[in-house]
């Protein structure tokens, strides 16, 4: 399992948040001020800036693994190569 960053932890305690704030306005427990009421909605926009970071954060991986995978395969061929040459010259 991954270990959450305190980020992680702020956004998932927004998204429960909004979830009960959604649950206590549904059955009228609570009726608030329009201030109040757009809250959620900035927790919203919270949480997608959240996923955002993350994808870009994961984007920038995946581009260093498609780095590393290219230059392995060029050392892999080089190898190859080499051992062609070298193979040859014995003869």
């Amino acid at each position: 399992m991954t270990k959450l960053s305190v980020w992680d932890i702020i956004a998932w305690i927004v998204l429960i948040g909004i979830l009960i704030w959604i649950l206590l306005k549904i059955f009228n427990v609570i009726n608030t001020p329009v201030l109040i009421e757009y809250a959620p909605y900035f927790g919203a926009v919270y949480l997608a800036g959240w996923q955002i970071h993350k994808l870009s954060m994961v984007a920038k991986e995946v581009e260093g693994l498609k780095k590393f995978r290219s230059m392995t395969i060029k050392k892999i061929n080089d190898i190859g190569g080499n051992f062609k040459i070298n193979h040859q010259k014995i003869k």
